[in-house]
């Protein structure tokens, strides 16, 4: 029997509806979940941002407290120098109750403070070093403090957590510890340093960084490439930075010296660069460092008005942190220096 036209055009109707209803499904299931809201610094597009979006570009140096806790009016003395950011060297040993006077000093001294976990550094080829999961754990561990620290610090996990060894293992690695980090409610910044050292000149980093971004639930991961004796020349740092340019990455030079035992450093370039192009930059470092490589000190025994030749460089130098530097707003946002 032949159905009337009404019946005909409200199956029809109801089927269009179904498909387009299961199509639809389909393709949430398919994509990867919307981020998360951001919390204090985060990423928008290539750039970090504070809570109020106002733009912050880390000008800075690493300080080794973990090997110098006798040295902490260095937070003040780097500060009056400029910087807006202080990375801050700790290792699992070091407890909630060091890690937030660290925090404190600061934010007394206001600074944006990177703390950093040093046991992974050169994974695969040293045998004392932990895993991104280790290091994941110490970080949960002192969530007591870090929590409410969110427009204060970035967890930069750690320290260059592969050596030149099975870096392709850096990814998953990496995407692990971030998504560790996310479960137990920590919403910071995280900042991740690339293998080979922390130089990525195998490309892993640079490569995966979409995939390592995507994975994180709040989109809120920067990476972080060391610049020593691979980036030599010009072409090899403007080589990197376009890379993560024409991927929309968001990128900082966490380290980087004027020569290393790898080689000499093209230290200009990446300091002209960066600031031509909004990259952060944070110099290794401080002072005390050890076991020839003491050329790497910017002052000479901790002591501000004994700077090196490198210090000099990276301070007042052209583009130096002297002269780019603004301050975080939560501070204040002052631009000049005492």
């Amino acid at each position: 029997m032949r159905k009337p036209a009404v019946i005909i055009g409200v199956v029809c109707a109801s089927l269009i509806t179904f498909v387009f209803a299961a199509a639809k499904a389909a393709r949430s299931a398919q994509s990867p979940a919307p981020a998360q809201s951001a919390v204090g610094l985060h990423i928008d597009g290539r750039n970090i941002v504070e809570a109020n979006g106002n733009s912050f570009v880390m000008r800075g140096v690493s300080y080794p407290y973990a090997w110098h806790k006798d040295q902490n009016q260095s937070f003040a003395d780097i500060k009056k120098l400029g910087a807006n950011t202080l990375r801050v060297v700790l290792d699992s040993s070091i407890g909630a109750g060091e890690v937030s006077n660290v925090i404190s000093t600061c934010k007394q001294n206001r600074l944006i403070c990177v703390l950093e976990n040093h046991d992974t550094t050169g994974y695969g080829d040293n045998d004392s070093a932990i895993t991104l999961d280790q290091a994941a754990n110490y970080w949960i561990g002192l969530k007591s403090v870090l929590a409410g620290q969110e427009n204060n610090i970035v967890i930069n996990i750690g320290n260059e957590p592969y050596g030149n060894n099975n870096t392709p293992g850096w990814t998953d690695a990496t995407i692990g510890a971030i998504k560790k980090l996310r479960d137990s409610g920590l919403k910071h910044l995280i900042m991740v340093d690339g293998p080979d050292w922390g130089q990525d000149w195998s490309g892993v980093m640079r490569s995966t960084a979409p995939s390592v971004f995507s994975s994180d639930p709040q989109r809120n991961t920067v990476f972080s490439v060391h610049m020593y004796g691979v980036y030599g020349t010009a072409s090899k740092v403007t080589d990197y930075y376009n890379a993560f340019q024409s991927a929309g990455m968001p990128l900082v030079v966490g380290e980087f010296g004027w020569k290393h035992t790898d080689g000499e450093v093209d230290e200009d370039t990446i300091i002209n660069e960066a600031q031509a192009r909004g990259i952060g930059y944070l110099g290794w470092s401080w002072s005390g460092n050890s076991g020839g490589v003491e050329y790497l000190d910017m002052a000479t025994t901790f002591n501000p008005d004994q700077l090196t030749s490198w210090g000099q460089r990276i301070f007042n130098g052209a583009n130096g942190i002297r002269a780019t530097s603004k301050e975080a707003t939560v501070y204040g946002g002052r631009v000049a220096v005492e």
